[in-house]
Order: structure tokens, then C-alpha cells, then sequence
């Protein structure tokens, strides 16, 4: 904040002096301020005028534009925010403000924001007469020589009153006598008295006179003060000293050092002996100040500088010196020694800083004012010229206000808080003195956010795998966004699209708005969906809301958890049995049948292999665990028996392994029997060709006629697809050996069957509606996915 200045004090020509240069230089906006006067001593809440009424601002806005006075060490005036009115706040006391008679003027800042304005009130601190005068010591002497002559001037103790104008020392006055009178002298706007020998004086009449020296101000009412002078009458020394000059004026440097002799005055005095020695003193009544400045030799009048000067402080000094012989009684004699301090560029630039706010929002335009700040220097002339200027490279401005040595801090450039959250702006000022002289100060500014980057996702899009028969309720995995703002505007929480679509599988899944966690609401079967898609999109809590999407592909991996479902054999109650008759005279290598199977699963958990777990005679059936073959190790002999059970087992590859178990009955018959059994077999075989030839006669009939109608539907509707799904297909395989991969497939509506038989052949026709041979699965793939076959 920018310290408030010192009260200073400016007489009546000097006041005028300087309101012609300030008219001259800046014109109507050097002289826009107010201007008030209060007396001293007022009660605390005295109003001393309507600053926001003579200023013209909305009384209402006020408290919200923060309507204040700028901060000082003593805080005399405040504001009402209510009423716009400027009151005292404190004990005013003129004397302790403003040193000396001249008018006391208090400037203060009156600040609003929003936007920023600052107002220059100046008030006027008038006296009241409130101390009387006092002597520096109730008692004082004076020896006088009785052969003094008549006007000789005794100089007495000022009275000193600390108040202003017509309130301070105005006159003395001397009690009746018959020697002395009382004269006044001014310096410096100082009333010093002096007493005045009119009629000689005769020791032999009075040794001793006492005197009352009264001291009166000019207040109403008037306040006075008393000095009891004793006047002791000494025998004659008629000669007094006598100074070269009776005023020596000198110059000095304020860096002079200490120890230094400024000057050396002389006096002589035509007495011989000791009263015409000379010894070169002080006045007393010189302020405490010049004896702590200066000291002088007794006997050589050397004036030497004892403590530091500076011209800031006083740019002037006045000694009254005394010569002083050594007769009974000693003669004095008097000059004036006036000493012009002068400027040396020895004080570096200050710099206050009125800070509005440390931080300034992102979003701020060029131009937005962040601070104000002020430059003075305790130098005169060219020492206190000040230029002031940033030093690093910022995106701020120093911009001069109307007011001389005053500036506004403000951006000259769009602001990022992703790229740069802070600046230290260095502020230096450098006076224009030999050698200058500069000062610097840093301001760290804070850049405020606001929403201006959406959440971004690491990688677009993203791919996960999970394994089937998850958990419904359980994490699958988390998604992450990356938001560049802080705080509300880069918390992110996350949301899954809807298409609306009654299969969206997105419907299944559920995110954890906060962490990005999806959970699924089912479980899923690698053999129903092996993969899907969904989009998440990740929002920040920003006003207004800004959001990315990120689109997931998500991959089912397999699980072994389908056990092998058996093919062939298969019985009439759908057991995995069947029964098997060869005739006893085939050779060793003979194929009895072949066990089919299928896994819903892939890779090593749908890789099936066939093993033997009971068998009536192992020595005469082999089976072919890759293949599930069962043929004849040997021939049979009579004494083998008629009918063999051969238990086998069908299990896949997974880690867990999987199994299921069919049973084949081997009969053995005689050749004969055998035949007739084929017969039997192929004159079913003839009755199914008949029945099939009907069959694909209505077949083509029909076949023609959807055709037909097809056409019209595809013109008047492009497009058209039957609810009920039949195709009917080979799975071919080029080594055929009569297992299932000859089997006939077709389905219709959510079910998928598949014809098979023994010895099946590509050319071999089975009867449709015949449950015989039928194995009713479950559809586990797609319409589109190729159908698996396994041997």
C-alpha cells in the first residue's frame, strides 16, 4: 500500500507559489482535489465533510467499490461507506503534525475500485489555542558591568508556545523598573527578547535587580508565561569584543565529514590583560539541535561540524555566537553565523506500492490495472528527479499517472496460467544525480484461473481387455483425464454416452464419476460378444462445464468354460450313447464309428482330445485321440464276446480342464445279418430320396415365388429381412472320413441345428422334421461368424 505522506507545512507565499506551479504544469487535473479544515483537539467521529457528495460518486456502490482512505502509520481520518462522509479518528494534535507557524496540511488518498480511482483530500489542521508559553528555565542571570552604557542589550530566553499564527509568543513585558526596558527581536519567525540597559547602572546604589519577564500569545484567551531575571552589577570592563564581521555567511556540503572546520571567526578587544583575553562560545538559547551539529573552539573560533549533516533535513543553519574577555565582569560581543547546507545526491529513490490485489484472473484484457504505485526522493532539484521503469520481461507496464512520480501497473499482454501461474514484477527507480542513485522493488502477482481447457484423455482412443465371467458389480478398469486448470475447474468427473439403442452395451456399464472406474452390471460371455465400444466423456466442474470424449474398445478374452458337448453318439433321449454293429469277420483297421464333440470355447480350451476310460477287451478297439476313431486292433475270434462297451472320454486343453463321456456298444453279428441290416437301411435310404425329390419340387416352387416377391419389396422398400432366418449349408472338408464335418447344419430362429449320422456321405439326404438324427444346440455365434468344427 502506498504510504500516506508527511503533513507538511507551506506558508501563505509559498502556498500560493505553489499552486501557480501546479496550475501551470499539469492544470485542471493537478488542482482536482477537495479540501477541508478542522481544528485540533476535535472529539473522535467529528465529520469533517461529504467526500463521496463532493466527489459525485453513488453513496450506494461505496462498500462495494471498498470506498477508503489509504493506509498510514497514523490513521487520523477514516471514512463512513454508509454516507460518503470523511471523519476524524483520532486525537489531532497540530503541534505533534505540523512543527512551526505555517499552515498544516494533511493529504490524504481516497480510494474506490472497480473501477480504480484515486482522489487527493487535502485537510487543514487550524490551531486552537491550547498551550501557553514557557521559558526554557524559570530563573536566569545576567552580570552587568555597572559602567555599562545606556541601549546596551541583554539577551533573555525565548519563551517557546507550540501553537500557530495568532496563538503562539505574540509580545513580552518587563516588570516596572527604573534601569531596564524590554525589546523584541524576530529570526526566523521566532519573537526573541531582549533587555535594554536604559540608565547606567551604580553598584553602590543596587548590586542587585530582580526583574519578571512576562510572555504573552495572542489566543483568546490569552495564555502567558514568567521569567524571574536577576541582574547582579559587576565592577567596570568597558571594552566589549568585537567580531570581523557582525554576520558571516558560509556553505557547506551535507556529506561534509565529521571533524571538519567550516569556518573560523574573529573578534578582538582593545582591553589588555585578562580583560582583553577572548573566549568564543555559543548562545545558549540556540536550539539543542545546532549544539548536537556543530561545536566551537573556545580559543581558536573554529566552527567544526559534529554530527552529520543533511540537506533534507535542514538546508539551513543560524549560530549566534558569543566573545566573551576575562575582565571582572566579562564583556560579550555577538555576530550571527549563517550556514546554507548544500544538496548532494545521497538518497536513493523510495518506492510505495498501493496494491489493489495480488492476484489479477487470466482472462484480464490489456490494460487492466493491477497496482498503483508512487516514487519520491528526499533529494532537490536533479537529485530528486526520478525515472522509473520495469526491468524483466513481463507482460506488465508502468504507466504514468497525471500526477507526477505516480504510475499505474498494468497488462500489456493476454495472460495463460497454464504456461506462467506467477510474475515477479521488479520495479526499479533511479534519480538522475551524479552518480544516480536507484532502488528496486518486486511485486509478486498471482495469476487467477479460469476454465479454459477441457479435460483431455492421456490416448484417444483406448484399449482394454478383460476376461469373460467378470464379476457383475466388479472394477474392469479406469479411465484417466488430465485437466491443465486447478481447482474447481479441473475436477474432473466422468459419464458414459447413451445412444439410446435398446443393445447398447453401454446400458451394462457404470463409471465412478469421480475416479474413472467402469464397473460392469453383467457378466459377459466371450461366446456371445467378443468385443464392443463405448464412449466416456470426462467433464470438468468449471462454469461453464468444458468436456472431452474418448471412445473405449473393449476385448473379451476367452475363457475355458464350456465343457465339450458330445455329437455323436447321441440316443433318442438325447444321452451320449449309441450302438454299433459290424460283423465279426472284418478285418484288423476296420472303423466301428467315430465320437463327435464340440467346445464353444477357442485356442487351447476348444482343442478337444478323445482317450479310452473302459473297454470290455483292450485288445480289440483302438481309439484315435485326435480324431475320436474308433476302429478294430485285430480280427474277432469265436470265442470274443458278441457285444463290447467302450467307455470314452472327451476333454479340452484349458488350464482347468473340461470333460464329457460317451458310450458306444459294439455288437457283433454275423455277416449275414449284417447285410440285412443294410438293406433295411437303404430301403429307408430310398423312401428319404422320394420324400426329398417332393420336397425340393415344393422347395423350387416356393423358391420362385419368394423371388418374385422379393423383388417388388427390394423397389419399394430397398430393403427387407425376414424374421426368420434359414439357411442350410455344408461344412466340407477335404479329407473326408465320415465324421460330422459332412454334417448338415441349417437354423431357424434362435436355434441352430445339426444333422448327423454314422456314416454320412456328401450326397446323403436326411428327411427334415425327422428328430432321429437332430441335435438341438444353443446358438452361441453370431449370424455372420462361420460355424466351428471340430473332430
Amino acid at each position: 500500500m502506498l504510504e500516506m505522506k508527511r503533513p507538511f507545512v507551506l506558508g501563505k507565499c509559498s502556498w500560493i507559489s505553489l499552486y501557480s506551479i501546479l496550475l501551470l504544469l499539469f492544470g485542471p487535473c493537478a488542482l482536482a482535489q477537495i479540501r477541508y479544515s478542522v481544528p485540533e483537539e476535535v472529539k473522535d467521529g467529528t465529520v469533517v465533510g461529504n467526500v463521496a457528495k463532493d466527489l459525485g460518486l453513488d453513496v450506494a456502490s461505496l462498500g462495494e467499490r471498498r470506498f477508503r482512505v489509504s493506509e498510514t502509520k497514523e490513521a487520523i481520518f477514516e471514512v463512513n461507506r454508509n454516507n460518503g462522509a470523511l471523519f476524524v479518528h483520532g486525537r489531532i494534535d497540530r503541534e505533534q503534525l505540523c512543527q512551526g507557524s505555517g499552515t498544516c496540511l494533511m493529504e490524504l488518498k481516497v480510494l474506490v475500485e472497480n473501477p480504480l480511482e484515486v482522489h487527493y483530500v487535502v485537510v487543514e489542521i487550524t490551531d486552537v489555542n491550547d498551550h501557553a508559553p514557557t521559558f526554557p528555565k524559570r530563573n536566569e542571570t545576567i552580570e552587568i558591568a555597572e559602567q555599562t552604557l545606556s541601549g546596551t542589550r541583554f539577551q533573555l530566553h525565548s519563551a517557546h508556545d507550540p501553537d500557530a499564527g495568532m496563538n503562539s509568543v505574540r509580545t513580552y513585558s518587563l516588570s516596572s523598573n527604573d534601569h531596564f526596558d524590554i525589546n523584541i527581536r524576530e529570526a526566523k519567525g521566532e519573537k526573541i527578547p531582549f533587555l535594554v540597559l536604559k540608565k547606567m547602572l551604580d553598584r553602590e546604589q543596587s548590586s542587585e535587580h530582580f526583574l519578571l519577564v512576562t510572555a504573552v500569545d495572542g489566543g483568546k484567551p490569552q495564555r502567558s508565561g514568567t521569567l524571574n531575571v536577576t541582574i547582579i552589577v559587576l565592577d567596570s570592563n568597558d571594552n566589549i569584543p568585537v567580531f570581523s564581521q557582525e554576520i558571516y555567511e558560509i556553505t557547506a556540503k551535507e556529506n561534509v565529514q565529521t571533524g571538519t572546520s567550516i569556518l573560523k571567526i574573529t573578534a578582538t578587544d582593545p582591553d589588555e590583560g585578562v580583560n582583553g583575553e577572548i573566549d568564543y562560545s555559543l548562545a545558549k538559547t540556540l536550539k539543542q539541535s545546532i549544539y548536537n551539529m556543530f561545536e566551537l573552539d573556545t580559543k581558536t573560533g573554529d566552527i567544526v561540524v559534529k554530527g552529520m549533516l543533511d540537506y533534507e533535513e535542514s538546508d539551513f543553519y543560524e549560530l549566534e555566537v558569543q566573545a566573551s574577555d576575562k575582565g571582572a565582569p566579562p564583556l560579550k560581543g555577538e555576530c550571527r553565523v549563517i550556514i546554507k547546507i548544500i544538496d548532494v545526491n545521497d538518497n536513493s529513490p523510495e518506492i510505495d506500492v498501493t496494491s489493489l490485489s495480488n492476484t489479477v484472473s487470466e482472462n484480464s484484457k490489456p490494460g487492466t490495472v493491477i497496482s498503483l504505485i508512487s516514487v519520491t526522493d528526499k533529494d532537490s532539484g536533479v537529485n530528486g528527479k526520478i525515472i522509473a521503469h520495469i526491468t524483466n520481461n513481463v507482460p506488465f507496464e508502468l504507466k504514468p499517472s497525471y500526477k507526477e512520480n505516480t504510475y499505474s501497473v498494468v497488462t500489456k499482454d493476454f495472460l495463460d496460467r497454464e504456461q506462467v501461474s506467477n510474475y515477479d514484477i521488479t520495479i526499479k527507480a533511479t534519480d538522475c544525480g551524479e552518480p544516480p542513485l536507484s532502488t528496486t522493488k518486486t511485486l509478486s502477482i498471482q495469476i487467477l484461473d479460469v476454465n479454459d481447457n477441457s479435460p483431455q484423455f492421456e490416448q484417444n482412443p483406448l484399449y482394454f481387455y478383460i476376461v469373460e465371467n467378470n464379476v457383475a458389480g466388479t472394477s474392469l478398469f479406469s479411465v484417466t483425464a488430465a485437466d491443465k486448470d486447478k481447482n474447481e475447474n479441473a475436477d474432473v468427473s466422468y459419464s458414459i454416452a447413451r445412444t439410446g439403442q435398446e443393445k447398447d452395451v453401454a446400458l451394462f456399464l457404470n463409471v465412478n464419476a469421480e475416479n474413472g472406474q467402469i464397473t460392469a452390471l453383467k457378466s459377459f460371455d466371450f461366446e456371445t460378444l467378443k468385443s464392443f465400444q463405448f464412449q466416456v466423456v470426462a467433464s470438468d466442474s468449471g462454469t461453464p462445464s468444458l468436456s472431452s470424449n474418448v471412445t473405449v474398445h473393449v476385448f473379451i478374452l476367452d475363457q475355458n468354460d464350456n465343457a465339450p458337448v458330445i455329437l455323436y453318439p447321441v440316443s433318442s433321449n438325447a444321452s451320449a450313447e449309441g450302438v454299433e454293429e459290424i460283423p465279426r469277420n472284418v478285418n484288423a483297421g476296420h472303423l466301428v464309428t467315430k465320437v463327435r464333440a464340440y467346445d464353444a470355447d477357442i485356442g487351447y480350451n476348444g482343442w478337444l482330445l478323445f482317450s479310452l476310460q473302459g473297454v470290455t477287451d483292450h485288445s480289440l478297439f483302438g481309439l484315435d485321440r485326435y480324431t475320436g476313431q474308433i476302429r478294430t486292433l485285430r480280427s474277432f475270434t469265436e470265442t470274443d464276446e458278441a457285444q463290447h462297451k467302450l467307455v470314452i472320454l472327451v476333454k479340452d486343453n484349458g488350464n482347468v480342464s473340461l470333460s464329457a463321456t460317451a458310450i458306444v456298444l459294439v455288437k457283433v453279428v454275423e455277416p449275414s445279418e449284417a447285410f440285412a441290416a443294410s438293406d433295411v437301411k437303404s430301403s429307408t435310404k430310398d423312401a428319404e430320396d422320394t420324400n426329398v425329390t417332393f420336397y425340393l419340387m415344393i422347395t423350387l416352387a416356393s423358391v420362385s415365388a419368394l423371388f418374385i416377391i422379393s423383388i417388388i419389396v427390394l423397389i419399394a422398400m430397398q430393403c427387407s429381412k425376414s424374421s426368420t432366418d434359414y439357411t442350410s449349408k455344408y461344412l466340407q472338408d477335404t479329407n473326408y472320413d465320415g465324421t460330422l464335418c459332412h454334417s448338415i447344419q441349417y437354423r431357424s430362429g434362435d436355434k441352430r441345428y445339426m444333422l448327423v449320422g454314422p456314416r454320412m456321405s456328401v450326397g446323403s439326404t436326411i428327411v427334415p422334421g425327422s428328430q432321429a438324427n437332430t441335435l438341438v444346440l444353443p446358438d452361441r455365434r453370431r449370424p455372420s461368424e462361420e460355424k466351428k468344427c471340430i473332430k
